[in-house]
């Protein structure tokens, strides 16, 4: 009996965890009818996005880069696909170790080893990085022989831009290069529309038309959707949103007059500014020494940025657009017309000049040893007259100079389309309570007023500003805006959007007045300063030769060149515009450490005004004439000038304004 109670309580007990069991089943089935409702209809349109997401990729397709052209339609910059072998650093083992056994297939250079580091040091490890580019067919087949070898590298076929001139207009054009660590932290804070055009982008304008005019040359990034196999390996492209090509970019300079200035500038540094004086386009625009654009395109290595960066010539510095310089005697045709609308001289009054002004017991001395007798203001000019200035400038004052060439521009930007431009330097007696620290400093005294008439002393401009205003002089007092565009040309519809300025208003200057000032510098290249230069010449051009001083001496020496070393010699200046009768070119020059205007910036102005107005470019023998006649002369006796110093920035110092005052025109 016993024995049966024990086996019924057995069942019993085994009945309730069938039971407990039971449920427990029942619980985890419900559970999981539960979850897979959950994930099949309340999860459903977003598990399936993850699903399809993990199935495919969206890779964006990089649009073409436009082109940038110059006014004629010639190509300047363009692009030309090429294979590059890349690599992964985050999928390699040992860099260093792969590198050398690629070198084994495919010639890698210890500039392209180099280079290769700069890309890593400034770039994310899961990038691809090219350690060669512009593979040949050959190339390309080697290493598709032996790729099994070489776990994250690969080669990829991608567009590279091209400068076909090389180092012509470098600074106008540019150049692009690998977006940095920094240009992709500014991008985060671009809207995302932005954000979202440039991923995949890896090359964007670094400098000139390429950077200030990027959005247009960018175009719009397309997308393709590629089904992706469990690692990852592209399979078929499922879908695709192609890509929009940037637009073209159309320049308002003529390649061929660019190439006939640099070709004249030959080694020498400088600057030349041409621009039309109707319109404010720009014709030319020169920075001497240039550089080749195409080196920045695949990375620069090591030795060829230090010697662009470390050269004494400073060939990345853009004169045209930042170099600043003391305008010398260009600057006297405005001085002229800011005593006729100051109503401080007429054109008949004249002064006698002995060949020197007195001023605080300092002898500011002509160029013309005695003097050039009794001028007038048409004197003045064509024979370049200092002591006219001196006195001119003592009976102006420094502040009413200030406004009244501040109206043509001067210490201000012109709001030229590229980025990059300076103010220069125009002096007024508040600039200097501004600029100065100590109560002594900061007083304007009657003494520095004096060399400002002559362009010197503090002024310092750009010849960008020396170029407008001398447009706005050719345009009869109007002012136009410079610019280098000339139209963005849409890739797609062929529609060209026009970058033509407006005037910037009124005439700031009387016609009349201007009339007397331009009769005066059609002089100077038939009688004047300028006058070998410009003889024979079919047709008639005005212009003021300067010559601008690099560094002081002393009151009571003279100035010989050929006792100072080559640097430290006067930049020759050049002002002019053609025809005179109806002005189609105005423009100016420096060529540094030149010397005479007359002599070594003239020609260079006739030799474009010869191809620009009677379309006629000078043969290679007369080219070669003009560098040759450029070419510094050797130091006769050299000698240590006390207190010299080569200025960095190819910028004439602005310290003690009374500076010597017996410069050549």
């Amino acid at each position: 009996m016993t024995e049966l109670r024990n086996v019924e309580a057995d069942l019993a007990r085994f009945r309730a965890r069938i039971l407990v069991a039971s449920g427990v089943v029942a619980l985890c089935f419900i559970l999981l009818a539960s979850r897979l409702a959950y994930l099949q209809i309340v999860r459903h349109e977003d598990l399936k996005e993850q699903a399809e997401n993990n199935r495919t990729a969206i890779v964006p397709v990089v649009p073409n880069r436009g082109l940038i052209l110059d006014r004629n339609g010639v190509v300047l910059a363009t692009n030309y696909s090429a294979y590059t072998l890349e690599i992964t650093p985050s999928k390699v083992t040992n860099t260093e170790q792969t590198i050398d056994a690629l070198a084994g297939v495919i010639e890698i250079q210890t500039r392209d080893r180099r280079r290769f580091k700069k890309l890593v040091d400034e770039s994310k490890s899961f990038e691809s990085l090219p350690i060669r580019t512009r593979l040949t067919d050959e190339e390309v087949a080697k290493f598709a022989a032996q790729r099994y070898r070489f776990p994250g590298v690969e080669i990829k076929a991608r567009l590279f831009r091209n400068y076909p001139f090389g180092e012509i207009g470098s600074h106008v054009i540019g150049y692009i290069g690998r977006v940095n660590q920094a240009e992709k932290k500014a991008m985060e804070d671009w809207p995302d529309e932005e954000q979202t055009n440039y991923k995949g982008t890896e090359y964007i304008g670094k400098l000139g038309v390429e950077q200030s005019f990027e959005t247009q040359l960018h175009g719009v990034t397309g997308v393709d959707s590629v089904e992706t196999s469990a690692g990852g390996r592209a399979v078929r492209k499922l879908a695709s949103s192609p890509s929009t090509p940037g637009n073209t970019v159309m320049l308002s300079i003529d390649i061929k007059l660019q190439k006939l200035v640099e070709d004249l500038f030959g080694d020498r540094r400088g600057a030349l500014v041409a621009l039309d004086p109707k319109t404010g386009e720009v014709l030319a625009f020169i920075s001497k020494p240039t550089f080749d654009p195409n080196l920045f395109v695949e990375g620069i290595d090591q030795d060829s940025w230090q010697g662009l960066n470390e050269s004494p010539d400073k060939p990345l510095l853009n004169r045209a657009l930042r170099g600043t310089y003391p305008p010398g005697s260009t600057y006297k045709p405005f001085m002229a017309l800011a005593a006729l609308e100051t109503g401080k001289r007429t054109p008949e009054q004249t002064i006698q000049d002995p060949g020197f002004f007195m001023f605080g017991g300092h002898r500011f001395r002509d160029d013309k040893e005695g003097g050039h007798g009794s001028v007038n203001m048409y004197r003045s000019i064509v024979q370049s007259c200092d002591t006219y200035y001196y006195i001119l400038a003592n009976d102006l004052g420094v502040d009413v100079m200030h406004a009244q060439m501040q109206r043509f521009g001067f210490g201000e930007l012109t709001g030229i389309d590229i980025f990059g431009e300076v103010r220069g330097l125009l002096p007024s007696t508040d600039w200097k309570r501004r600029a100065y620290k100590r109560p002594e400093q900061q007083k304007w005294y009657a003494g520095e007023t004096i060399s400002l008439g002559i362009g010197q002393g503090y002024n310092n401009f750009t010849m960008l500003q020396l170029a407008s205003a001398t447009a706005t002089l050719a345009n009869g007092g109007v002012k136009m805006k410079p610019h280098l565009v000339k139209q963005v040309v849409n890739i797609l519809t062929r529609a060209s959007t026009a970058t033509v300025q407006g005037s910037m208003g009124a005439p700031i200057a009387s016609p009349a007045n201007i009339a007397v000032i331009r009769n005066a510098m059609v002089g100077v290249n038939i009688e004047g300063t300028s006058a070998q230069a410009f003889k024979g010449a079919p047709y008639t051009s005005g212009g003021k030769t300067g010559t601008a001083q690099v560094v002081q001496i002393k009151a009571n020496e003279k100035y010989e060149a050929a006792k100072v070393g080559e640097r430290f010699r006067d930049h020759a200046l050049f002002t002019a515009f053609a025809p005179a009768e109806n002005p189609k070119i105005a423009l100016a020059l420096i060529v540094e450490n030149a010397g005479f205007g007359a002599a070594n910036s003239a020609p260079i102005a006739r030799r474009v005004f010869d191809f620009w107005i009677a379309g006629v470019y000078p043969s290679e023998e007369d080219i070669l004439a003009v560098q040759k006649a450029q070419a510094p002369a050797p130091i006769g006796n050299p000698r240590q000038v006390a207190g010299l110093a080569w200025p960095g920035n190819a910028v004439a110092p602005t310290g003690n304004p009374l500076q010597r005052a017996n410069k050549i025109p």
